[in-house]
């Protein structure tokens, strides 16, 4: 089994940052994927950014690009990411998820078969 846990998410001012975190437990294979959803009230989850374990793989929703940077240090067995220029509409909660395998196309939640309990991240215009 894997556990996730998310932390770092709070209220922010719009064009602020946060780096958000999750610690992973259990087993990890090299091959993992971790990736970050988001969903907001009344919308439906969201695909954010994704990460192979080994860090060669990375995805990004258009609407994050260029903002948000996702990473990973494989000694702490964490992913991050760092959301910068954060804007109102990036309100959500936030999950990390995770599964062993590599992902040709990440975006899909379905995917993945691990999932923390999620962080909230408001902010504020």
């Amino acid at each position: 089994q894997v556990r996730l846990v998310e932390s770092g998410g709070g209220l922010v001012q719009a064009g602020g940052s946060l780096r958000l975190s999750c610690a992973a437990s259990g087993r990890t294979f090299s091959d993992s994927t971790m990736a970050w959803f988001r969903q907001a009230p009344g919308k439906e989850r969201e695909f954010v950014a994704a990460i192979s374990w080994d860090g060669g793989k990375i995805d990004y929703e258009d609407s994050v690009k260029g903002r948000f940077d996702i990473s990973r240090d494989n000694a702490k067995n964490t992913v991050y990411l760092q959301m910068n220029f954060l804007k109102p509409e990036d309100t959500a909660v936030y999950y990390c998820a995770a599964v062993h395998r590599m992902l040709r196309y990440p975006s899909f939640s379905d995917e993945y078969d691990y999932w923390g309990q999620g962080t909230q991240v408001t902010v504020s215009s």
